[in-house]
This record gives structure tokens, sequence and C-alpha cells, in this order.
């Protein structure tokens, strides 16, 4: 083993190995980098595609669906439910795994990191009216979403929020009973009337864990740093009030497109391909067309003296 006590320009030791060490190791590096595999290319490359616009669901008659995408926002901490997975896995991962924790963000944008589809526990035609307290399942989207089924379990001694120490809420593989839902109604007086009601779309709700009979939580108290900034923790935990009412941490909105604004987005995307086409039409025009020289369309009839008759 050599040891530097001298001057670095001075080649002492295995100085020729080292060099072709270090030349080994530039190259390496090169070559990963053109290959797009360095640890920090597929971090990137997989915050980039799980951050990639999504379309919710359009809800014509105002209720939600089996099968609709959907996104969850809690008004009192403007910050809709979101997937964050650690930053150790976007390294080797090409998209979202479990167990991968969950979080409340300020992004409001849908996308594939915040948005969920509404599944059924039994088989279910898509399609079909989600009503009040009746078991259901989140699930992220497939494919780079991961297909990842939201979770939760009583509190144990090592299964709990790392903040907070209430119940935790992760997304995992597999759908067991520990990931059946249910929706309550907003205002606590009315739950035995609407039992059993089709639940509309983009108004306050409760959302229920049927295990633990806890609703889910976005505890702005409880904040964290995550590679998308900071947010906040969610939880299972019931929080309420003097008047037996829930707090505005387990308040809730499902949202959806409305019709209006769907038409709105067909139109626009209409006028735009319009445009292209125009664009692309003078295009082609502007490089299939002769040359300009002297006065166009001067030909025979304007030849004759300027009478604006045809030669004889």
């Amino acid at each position: 083993m050599s040891v530097r006590t001298y001057n670095p320009s001075v080649l002492i030791g295995n100085w020729n190995e080292d060099i072709c060490l270090e030349e080994d190791k530039l190259k390496d590096f090169l070559d990963k980098k053109e290959r797009g595999e360095l640890l920090i290319q597929k971090a990137s490359n997989l915050l980039q595609s799980i951050l990639k616009k999504v379309s919710l669901s359009v809800s014509h008659d105002g209720y939600l669906h089996f099968g609709d995408i959907v996104c969850l926002y809690n008004p009192s901490t403007e910050s809709t439910l979101s997937a964050n997975m650690a930053e150790s896995k976007m390294h080797d991962e090409k998209k979202l795994v479990g167990p991968c924790d969950v979080s409340a963000s300020k992004s409001t944008d849908p996308c594939i990191r915040n948005t969920f589809v509404i599944l059924g526990c039994m088989p279910r035609d898509k399609g079909e009216v989600l009503r009040y307290n009746e078991p259901f399942i989140l699930s992220t989207l497939p494919a780079v979403g991961g297909d990842l089924k939201l979770k939760s379990d009583r509190t144990s001694f090592n299964e709990c929020a790392k903040k907070s120490r209430q119940q935790l809420v992760t997304l995992v593989d597999n759908a067991t009973f520990m990931c059946h839902w249910k929706i309550l109604c907003f205002n606590p007086q009315d739950r035995p009337e609407t039992e059993g009601m089709p639940v509309p779309a983009n108004t306050k709700i409760i959302l229920n864990h049927v295990k633990t009979n806890q609703n889910l939580a976005a505890l702005p108290e409880y904040s964290f740093r995550t590679p998308f900034g900071r947010e906040c923790e969610v939880v299972a935990k019931t929080e309420v009030d003097s008047h037996k009412a829930e707090t505005p941490s387990n308040h809730w909105v499902f949202l959806t497109r409305e019709v209006k604004d769907a038409a709105r987005e067909h139109e626009l995307e209409r006028e735009q391909e319009f445009k292209d086409l125009l664009t692309r039409q003078q295009a082609a025009e502007a490089e299939g067309a002769p040359p300009k020289e002297g006065i166009p369309g001067g030909s025979e009839e304007t030849q004759s003296g300027g009478s604006g008759q045809p030669a004889q």
C-alpha cells in the first residue's frame, strides 16, 4: 500500500495503476451517463413519470362511480392525498412500488402521483354508482402508478406514523380487508337517512376505514420534507369537536371533472387541432409554392397594351 507523502506531481508507488484506475472510473461513469443508468438519472426519470398530467373522470350525473379516476382533496390544508415513495427506492424502480407512504401535497394538479381509481371489494361493473357506507378500494393507476391499494391497520409499537405516532396509512400491492374504506355523509345527523344513497362528487365527505372505524385525516401540524417539497402527514384518526362532529382535518372531497369543464376542454382541444392543421397546411403551401417573379398572373391577359382584353 502506497502512502502519498510527497507532492501529487511526484510519481511514487503504483502511480501507473492509479492513473489507469481513475481513467477506468471516468470511462464507466461516462458509459452509464450515456445509457441513463446513473442513480440520479433514474430518480429524475421516475419523478418526471409520476408527475405526468392525468385527466380525471367526468361526472355526467354528479355522482361517483366504480372505475372513476379521482383526486382526494382536503379543503382545510388545501392539499391532495399523494403517494410518497422513499427517495432510496426511486433510484432502482421505474414505477411506484409498495409499501409506499402517503402524504398531503400542496400540488393539486391531477397527476399519476395523486390520482386514484375507485374499485369494488367484490367484482363490480364499471360505471356503477358508489353509495354511502358501501365498502370500496382506492387504488393508484396501473403501469407507472403501480396499482397500489390504500391500506391502514391498528397502531402497534412497530407500525405507526413517524411524526404523530397515530394509525399509519400506506399503499400496498395486494388488496386485503385492511384496504376497505367507506364514505360517510358530511353531516352526522343525516347519516342514517343517507345510508345507501349515491355519493355526490365534488362535495365534502368523511372517508372511514372499515376495519378500525377511523377516519382519514391530514395533520397540518406534522409536516416533513419530501422530494416534492414540504408536505403534511396523513393518518387514520377520527378527530371530533365539542358537538361530536368531525374537524376539518377529516373533511375530504372526491374531485372529478364536471361536464361543462370537460366540454370546454374538448372545445379548446379542437381549436388547437384546427390551428395546428392550418399551420401545417400553410407551411406545406409555402414549401411547394413556385418563386414569385414580376407581377403574379402577368400572362396573355395583361400583355395586350393594358386593355384588359385577351390578345387577338
